[in-house]
């Protein structure tokens, strides 16, 4: 496909091209953009793939998003780690092999209400103990909040608005503000902090949609570039939506690395776990999310106990999927040069 070939020799894909490759149907045609974007992974990072550690501290939360387990009005079962248990388990995710620790939490008031100085100190404390990169992913910050996280070492701020179509936003994200979402974001870039954006699927989008968002991704300088598949949630307004189609997702993250061949683009084990892995590196993907230490109490997010106190989502057994892959886990120095190049390049 001459779309494909336009990615291989680094030619921008414009809207039109990535519509295009969206709506692939055949076979033939799904594989040789699959290929694409595992040859563009191997140029820019070999064979190296990288794992985030993941510490879902607070599912407490003051939004309601439609297509959230977790939303305001769910009458479920909740929890908020302490600040030991946070130090605790990042250790042991740093003992276990992980490159960085991926602080979330949902837009809980508890937090809030001290300007999010406890957020700031346990972020400061895990650096301190364990000189590890670090991503926040707490909702909507202040120009303030963002100095105080970006003065103790804040690598990453993760801010997802799920979709660029403003409309759908509005259903997805009920009472939430777009603009100020997105500003947050620009923010956070300027105080020389990396920008994870992110966006589902599978909730009524069009391929427009995503071609706009991943345009819009480009636009703001992500360096860190998320899909993820919509999985129905008990409890919420949409858990009788009909479950999405796997491979839209696959399809978006090759799309992705031919937009973005040197960024950083998740395969999350919070979808299918484990064995949903092989499909999403497959598809070039080269970081791995949502690694969970067994018998925790951590929850995910879409799938939310999913392969977790099985042990399904430990570094372990992940190395085993990238044996087969012939694949292999960068190393931690790896990782922070990657993070210093793109820091580099953040104001460009």
């Amino acid at each position: 496909m001459i779309e494909i070939q336009k990615a291989l020799i680094g030619k921008e894909l414009t809207k039109q091209d990535i519509i295009k490759l969206l709506a692939i149907k055949d076979k033939k045609d799904q594989e040789l953009l699959m290929t694409a974007a595992r040859e563009l992974r191997f140029n820019n990072f070999e064979d190296a793939i990288y794992l985030y550690g993941f510490v879902y501290f607070s599912t407490y939360c003051q939004n309601n998003c439609n297509f959230c387990y977790f939303r305001k009005e769910n009458a479920i079962q909740r929890y908020r780690k302490s600040p030991k248990e946070v130090l605790g388990l990042a250790k042991s995710l740093v003992e276990s092999g992980v490159h960085l620790i991926d602080l979330t939490m949902g837009e809980d008031p508890e937090y809030q209400k001290d300007n999010f100085s406890e957020i700031v100190e346990l972020s400061k404390n895990i650096k301190d103990a364990t000189d590890i990169p670090m991503m926040l992913s707490p909702g909507v910050m202040t120009e303030q909040n963002l100095d105080d996280i970006a003065a103790v070492g804040m690598d990453w701020f993760a801010l997802y608005q799920e979709t660029h179509n403003k409309e759908l936003f509005k259903t997805l994200r009920v009472c939430q503000d777009y603009d100020r979402r997105m500003t947050s974001k620009i923010q956070a870039k300027k105080r020389g902090l990396l920008i994870e954006e992110g966006i589902l699927v599978g909730v009524g989008e069009s391929y427009e949609d995503i071609a706009d968002s991943i345009i819009e991704m480009k636009r703001i300088g992500a360096k860190q570039v998320r899909v993820m598949s919509f999985v129905p949630q008990e409890g919420s307004p949409m858990e009788n939506n009909p479950q999405s189609d796997y491979n839209l997702e696959l399809k978006t993250i090759a799309i992705l690395r031919l937009v973005f061949p040197e960024a950083l683009i998740p395969a999350s084990l919070d979808i299918e776990g484990l064995r949903g892995l092989s499909d999403r590196l497959d598809a070039g993907a080269n970081v791995i999310t949502s690694i969970i230490p067994p018998e925790t109490g951590l929850a995910g997010v879409a799938q939310s106990y999913m392969d977790v106190d099985g042990g399904g989502r430990t570094v372990e057994q992940v190395r085993n999927v990238l044996k087969v892959k012939d694949l292999s886990i960068g190393s931690i120095d790896e990782y922070k040069k990657l993070l210093e190049k793109y820091k580099g390049k953040s104001g460009k």
